[in-house]
């Protein structure tokens, strides 16, 4: 493996690390775990020689930083089952609306029209 995409990959470790410092901040479990896991992970394919197999991985690592600084979100309880949301700023937040029956011009074409017969 060349020096640059060596370099990469030290890149891509360091950044899941801080990464997960930032998204499981306070919980020592979670840290542990996500330390174990992206150590395993590397460590997995340490011995991965071929240069396109190597950036697929990086790749692959950048999408899953990418995941967990965007979709993961701490809870923290607060008083006996109240829990409060951390978001924090680059958290990807979705419209919640609430349900909406269809409109009638919608349902139109999927009435039945027969009657039914006792």
């Amino acid at each position: 493996m060349n020096q640059e995409l060596r370099n990469k990959v030290i890149s891509c470790f360091k950044q899941l690390h801080r990464t997960r410092l930032t998204v499981f901040q306070g919980d020592r479990e979670a840290l542990d775990a996500a330390r174990e896991k992206i150590n395993a992970e590397f460590a997995k394919n340490r011995s991965v020689a071929d240069a396109d197999k190597v950036k697929e991985l990086i790749t692959f690592a950048q999408q899953v930083e990418e995941v967990l600084r965007t979709s993961v979100i701490q809870a923290v309880r607060k008083e006996d089952g109240l829990y409060r949301a951390k978001i924090r700023e680059e958290t990807t937040k979705l419209d919640n609306k609430p349900y909406q029956p269809m409109p009638e011009s919608m349902i139109g074409p999927f009435k039945k029209k027969t009657k039914c017969i006792d």
